[in-house]
């Protein structure tokens, strides 16, 4: 049977479906789905190709959205996704990772809920949230949102998680108990002395390089960075690239020194593409150098940006890398970034990207 390659597409008005095969340069789109309801990730389990879909806002209120049979129906819930008598509501899911042991979610106000059953049910895991800081926790420019969560590869008791503007927490206990994981990481707005404080950074974007248990990238509101200790220690690696700020990273299938990312020109600037002109920025040496990949992308009055979860990578052999811009373009690259495709225009704005293959 030919493998086919589905791009998952949130947007702010429902999701959508790119389907195409190995060549990667033909795409079908379907959609929109789940009620045009506006979604903020868009994701699958490879292991049962289950697609799940996290959104609403205050007025829809929460839910997790999900298809068994690749997008053709859906059904959604919110039970179980919400807080305790007193708090604050959940105003939306913004994040999902899927996995064999359970699936979570992050929401926002910031907080994590576990799932046993596929979706229909839903455990607040209070540990996060009862952590001593979060008094301290405050709201970025677009709220304060739970929007990373990172699995450990081999031990389903670890897990990391990103905050805005809060920054990096680690559990190593299954969510029971939470430390903050920032050190070497620039608050540039903090009062001289203070700007590498424990928490109160404002993280953009995490991703876990391949075949490593504790090698983890981060686009932060205020640089690029690398850990190789599960982020207990963090190190710029920013220096070559055209910006400090951007949103989203994606990393390599198989390796861990390659990772693309989608720089913007700053966050007073207009939040686009350096110039005008669009360019994936790729290393292939843990952040050391960076080269700029333009074939293909527009390079004339391109005023776009890539929001944090809207760049993914595929696992083919030729690793596919894949984002979904701020003006509704969708973009393919079938050899790593050298050259680029158009897959779909005139989308609403992309919130998020995936990747499914099937065979």
């Amino acid at each position: 049977m030919a493998t086919r390659i589905l791009i998952l597409v949130g947007t702010k008005k429902g999701a959508f479906i790119l389907e195409g095969d190995e060549g990667r340069k033909k795409w079908s789109l379907r959609g929109p789905f789940c009620e045009a309801w506006p979604l903020n990730h868009v994701i699958a389990d490879p292991e049962t190709n289950a697609i799940f879909a996290a959104g609403g806002n205050e007025w829809f209120g929460p839910a997790v959205w999900k298809s068994g049979d690749l997008g053709e129906t859906w059904t959604h819930s919110s039970e179980g996704l919400k807080y305790e008598e007193g708090e604050d509501p959940v105003k939306t899911a913004w994040s999902l990772s899927p996995g064999a042991d359970c699936l979570y979610a992050g929401v926002e106000p910031a907080g994590l809920f576990r799932s046993e059953d596929g979706g229909e049910t839903w455990t607040h895991i209070r540990g996060l949230r009862d952590h001593p800081s979060r008094p301290q926790w405050m709201a970025g420019g677009g709220g304060l949102n739970l929007h990373c969560i990172v699995r450990h590869p081999t031990d389903s008791n670890q897990l990391w998680v990103g905050m805005s503007a809060v920054g990096v927490f680690h559990t190593a206990d299954g969510g029971k108990t939470w430390a903050p994981r920032n050190k070497g990481t620039r608050s540039d707005y903090a009062p001289e002395g203070q700007r590498y404080p424990e928490l109160g950074q404002c993280v953009h974007s995490m991703a876990l390089a391949a075949g490593t248990e504790e090698r983890l990238y981060q686009q932060n509101h205020c640089g690029m960075y690398r850990t190789d200790d599960g982020g207990l220690n963090w190190e710029s690696i920013e220096a070559g690239l055209p910006s400090t700020f951007g949103f989203p990273a994606a990393t390599h299938p198989r390796d861990p020194d390659t990772l693309f990312l989608v720089p913007l020109n700053g966050d007073v600037l207009g939040r686009f593409v350096p110039d005008g002109k669009c360019a994936v920025w790729r290393t292939r040496d843990g952040g050391k150098t960076w080269q700029d990949l333009r074939e293909g992308l527009p390079q004339d009055n391109a005023f776009l940006g890539v929001l944090r979860q809207a760049m993914a990578t595929d696992n083919l052999e030729s690793a596919g890398v894949y984002f979904g811009t701020s003006s509704g373009t969708v973009y393919v690259s079938a050899d790593e970034g050298e050259t680029w495709i158009e897959a779909a225009t005139n989308l609403p704005t992309v919130t998020s990207i995936e990747t499914l293959v099937v065979e």
